[in-house]
């Protein structure tokens, strides 16, 4: 019966992420010339697109749609026929009832059929991976929504006031996301050591495995419904991105870039880019600020042709391949994805 159950709940699991893929995607398409900062150490890195941004959520799903079907192979097996530990004396045909229940074989081994709770593992494994990406999702939607940053604003369906506060917006469904993510994980964690002391075959602990199996199935349901629904409704803020990505001194790995293509050791032109980095601190102004003769003060390599690769528009275009940030690449990756997706 919990193979039957998982199966169709993992049938209507592709389809959920199917719809929180569309969701994405459809927000991508509105956004390849929106320029936003990628960051790391959560410190302004380089200009991205925000589709592009997006569109890393998007594989993210596409590898836990993977993952399922994967795992749901696993999970269509037929234990019946394998009685209480070693098989039935009835004449039966079990690829015969494999065959009409739908299941892609038989389990060959009558102590592992009864036993096996390997699938209901692999399914947690995979449903927690998929809010774990969720809550990741989360956290920058948070992030992103907080007036500090204001990179966007989620529905007032999906959040709500402060009892205290008036003028709180407090962003709560990516919060009960992140939190619930725990939950699932806790539910891994709990059919791993519910199996790990167990000899062949059955034993009584297994009734414990259908609390934290049905739990993560529902919260994994549930999440992957509202997070569909609440993607259609952000409104994103092109002018506060783009804002942002002139702060930090962005486009300073394309100008060491520039000195490379030029013949400098990329060791002499980082160094070189430091130093007009701290010059353009010093000064309070932007890298594209600073004018052509004393950017020639830490190179004699720069030209005329240097503001193009320190301009938000350059940097994205230069990265012009598959998987990069360049306008183009990101409409074909939409595309590709779109085309994926109606298979």
């Amino acid at each position: 019966d919990i193979r039957l159950y998982l199966r169709d709940e993992i049938d209507n699991l592709l389809l959920l992420i199917n719809n929180l893929q569309k969701s994405i995607v459809t927000l991508a398409e509105q956004h390849t010339l929106t320029i936003m900062p990628g960051f790391t150490h959560l410190q302004v890195a380089q200009p991205i697109s925000f589709a592009h941004h997006l569109m890393a959520y998007y594989e993210m799903l596409k590898r836990d749609a993977e993952r399922f079907t994967d795992c749901r192979k696993r999970v269509n097996r037929l234990p019946l026929g394998a009685a209480a530990l070693a098989g039935t004396s009835y004449p039966i045909k079990r690829e015969r009832v494999a065959e009409l229940l739908g299941f892609d074989g038989v389990c060959e081994n009558s102590l592992d059929a009864v036993s096996d709770r390997d699938f209901a593992i692999e399914f947690t494994a995979a449903a927690a991976l998929v809010m774990t990406h969720l809550s990741r999702f989360s956290e920058e939607l948070i992030l992103w929504m907080s007036p500090r940053v204001g990179f966007i604003d989620l529905a007032d369906r999906f959040c709500t006031g402060s009892s205290i506060m008036p003028q709180k917006k407090n962003p709560d469904v990516p919060e009960l996301v992140r939190g619930k993510t725990g939950r699932v994980n806790g539910h891994l964690i709990a059919l791993l050591t519910l199996m790990k002391g167990q000899p062949l075959a059955y034993n009584k602990d297994n009734q414990e495995d259908k609390e934290p199996l049905f739990d993560t199935v529902d919260t994994l349901t549930q999440t992957l419904r509202i997070y569909a629904d609440m993607i259609t409704g952000i409104k994103v803020k092109p002018e506060a991105m783009r804002r942002a990505a002139l702060q930090g001194y962005a486009t300073a790995t394309d100008m060491a870039d520039y000195l490379v293509k030029k013949g400098l050791p990329f060791r002499d032109a980082h160094e070189a880019v430091a130093l007009a980095v701290r010059f353009a601190e010093q000064r309070g102004c932007d890298l594209a600020d600073i004018s052509l003769d004393e950017l020639k003060n830490f190179s004699a390599l720069i030209e005329d042709d240097i503001y193009q690769v320190l301009s938000l528009e350059g940097s994205l275009a230069s990265r012009n391949h598959i998987g990069g940030t360049a306008p183009n690449q990101v409409q074909a990756a939409i595309a590709r994805a779109c085309v994926h997706l109606e298979k």
